[in-house]
C-alpha cells in the first residue's frame, strides 16, 4: 500500500511539473532604429530570439509587414535557454519620410503566442543627376561591431573617409543618437582626392544588453548628403 501511494504521488508530481513547464519567447531588443537612410537603400538588422521558459519553444511562422522581408530563423525548435536569430531586410525604394514596420513571430508560448518586432527609419531623397563639379564622400565602412564588452568600458574606433569628388567636401553636422557616443572629425573640409578620419568613442557606463546606436554625417555631397554609421555592442554587467 505504501509503495502504491509513493508511485501515485510521483505520478501526480510529474503531471504537475509537466503542466507548469511552459515555453517563453523573449528578445533582448524588439525595436531597432536605422536612423536616416537614402531612398532606394536596402538595410538589414538581425534580432535575437531566446527561450527563457521551461519547455521547448516552437516557432511556427514569421510574418512581415509590407516593404520588408524576414528570413526564417536558423532554428525553429528551441530548448530552454537556447537562442536563434531572425534577419530582417527593408527596401526603401519608392518610399519617403518616416517609416515604421513590424515583424511578427508566432510560437507556442501560451502567454505571448505572437511576438512583435519593429524597426523604423527616416528616408530622405537621393539626388541622382547632379551637374557640374561636386564633392563625393566615400566611407571606409558604415558599421562597427564592438562585440561583447563589460559595462563601464570605453571603446574607441576609427573610420577613414575620402573625397572622391571634384570639389571641396564639407561636413556640416554630426548627430549621434545618445550621449554615450562621441564623434570627432580630423577636418570638416576635405579637398578633392584628400582623406580624413572620424574617431568614435562609445561609453558603456550604466548600460547593459544589446546596444545599437547611429552617427549621422551631414555633408554637401549632392548625391548622398547624409551618411549613417551604425554601432553595435553587447554590454555585460560587471561581475
Amino acid at each position: 500500500m505504501k509503495k502504491l501511494f509513493i508511485a501515485l504521488f510521483l505520478i501526480a508530481v510529474s503531471v504537475l511539473n509537466a503542466q507548469q513547464s511552459v515555453p517563453k519567447i523573449t528578445s533582448t531588443n524588439t525595436e531597432h532604429n536605422f536612423g536616416e537612410i537614402l531612398e532606394g537603400q536596402v538595410v538589414s538588422h538581425t534580432y535575437e530570439i531566446m527561450n527563457t521558459g521551461t519547455a521547448d519553444l516552437k516557432i511556427d511562422k514569421i510574418q512581415a509587414s509590407c516593404g520588408c522581408t524576414a528570413a526564417q530563423p536558423a532554428k525553429k525548435l528551441l530548448k530552454p535557454g537556447e537562442k536563434t536569430t531572425i534577419k530582417v531586410e527593408f527596401d526603401s525604394s519608392n518610399r519617403m519620410g518616416f517609416q515604421q514596420k513590424y515583424v511578427y513571430v508566432f510560437s507556442n508560448d501560451p502567454d505571448m503566442p505572437q511576438l512583435r518586432l519593429s524597426f523604423s527609419a527616416l528616408i530622405v531623397e537621393r539626388i541622382t543627376n547632379p551637374t557640374g563639379k561636386f564633392p563625393k564622400m566615400k566611407l571606409e565602412k558604415n558599421q562597427i561591431d564592438f562585440g561583447t564588452i563589460e559595462e563601464g568600458t570605453i571603446k574607441l574606433a576609427k573610420i577613414n573617409f575620402q573625397n572622391v569628388g571634384s570639389s571641396t567636401l564639407e561636413i556640416t553636422d554630426i548627430k549621434t543618437t545618445c550621449d554615450c557616443t562621441a564623434a570627432l572629425l580630423s577636418s570638416k573640409k576635405v579637398g578633392p582626392g584628400e582623406s580624413g578620419t572620424l574617431r568614435i568613442e562609445l561609453d558603456t557606463t550604466d548600460r547593459s544588453g544589446k546596444l545599437t546606436r547611429t552617427i549621422l554625417l551631414v555633408t554637401n555631397d549632392p548625391t548622398e548628403p547624409r551618411h549613417v554609421i551604425t554601432l553595435f555592442a553587447n554590454i555585460e554587467k560587471k561581475k
